[in-house]
């Protein structure tokens, strides 16, 4: 029986070689079913999102309305989604009423520039929402760490900001800052993929390659602005972004509670999860608990 020999599309099998062509068969059905569902669960949470990104267009016309000015700030580590929540914020905005910044390095002129300079050139004029991908906390994060600011400036950074926020606050601007966090086996897997995935290979930067490396000296600056930053007239909200559909999702919920656009007829749920949203006093509170606990910072 074992040596039986079988015609298949023009081919002679034995038993044994037909059923390692079967059992590829099926490995291949799993996989293409696999992709099948996890393509589908990606569609719904896409459509699920829709209903509030027709909020994200009411909230633009009160503003265009109002000649309100908007200011979001995304911050976190490297790969945590800030790139791809940006995206879904904007995705059906009007694109004459927003902008997206996203600073490279300074230019000599502008390191020889008061800091904040360059970013009040991007500020938004009436009506307008200005995103910024990283913001001036880079020097509150990125820049020490690295070297690319020196003990002083950083200094005179952490003890001017909440001034310079504040006025922002006072002379109408909606301010909200974001941070996401993700965990460090999180992003690691991020990593991962960026060097695998041929779309994805050019977000893999220099810095990133150490961010790994340097975890712990990310998560000790993370405590010292949200302790030194977070304030009652520009308060930080700490996205937990592991699950990148959900920290979406509440990011724009978020982001439409801090404007008093009209909801009437709206029967979508606001509230945030506490579970993925987390105040950045909070999130101080239990960085201190934990490191009471262990010896060191929770990520």
């Amino acid at each position: 029986m074992e040596n039986e020999l079988i015609e298949l599309d023009g081919a002679t099998l034995t038993l044994e070689e037909l059923l390692e062509k079967y059992q590829v068969c099926l490995d291949a059905e799993k996989r293409l079913k696999k992709r099948a569902k996890k393509a589908l669960n990606r569609r719904l949470q896409e459509q699920s999102l829709k209903p509030y990104q027709a909020e994200l267009l009411k909230m633009q016309k009160y503003l265009e309305k109002t000649g309100k000015r908007m200011v979001i700030l995304f911050e976190g580590r490297d790969a945590s989604g800030k790139g791809g929540t940006i995206r879904r914020v904007t995705r059906y905005m009007n694109e004459k009423h927003y902008r997206v910044v996203a600073l490279g390095k300074p230019t000599d002129e502008q390191r020889s520039q008061w800091f904040f300079q360059k970013y009040v050139a991007q500020l938004p004029r009436g009506g307008e929402t200005v995103l910024f991908d990283r913001s001036w906390y880079n020097r509150a994060m990125v820049e020490p760490i690295f070297g690319f600011c020196t003990p002083e400036q950083y200094q005179n950074f952490m003890l001017g900001v909440t001034g310079f926020e504040k006025d922002l606050v006072r002379q109408g601007t909606i301010l909200v800052k974001l941070y996401f966090s993700v965990t460090k086996e999180e992003q690691e897997a991020r990593f991962e993929r960026r060097k695998t995935d041929p779309l994805r290979q050019w977000k893999l930067s220099e810095v990133d390659v150490q961010a790994q490396e340097r975890w712990d000296d990310f998560t000790n600056q993370k405590y010292e602005m949200l302790k030194r930053t977070h304030t009652n007239h520009a308060p930080w909200t700490v996205i937990r972004s592991n699950d990148k559909y959900l920290a979406r999702l509440n990011a724009m919920k978020v982001i439409l509670n801090s404007v008093p656009y009209d909801r009437e007829g709206s029967e979508l749920d606001f509230v945030p999860d506490p579970n993925i949203v987390i105040s950045g006093s909070r999130e101080v509170e239990n960085m201190e608990a934990e490191r009471l606990r262990s010896g060191k910072f929770r990520a």
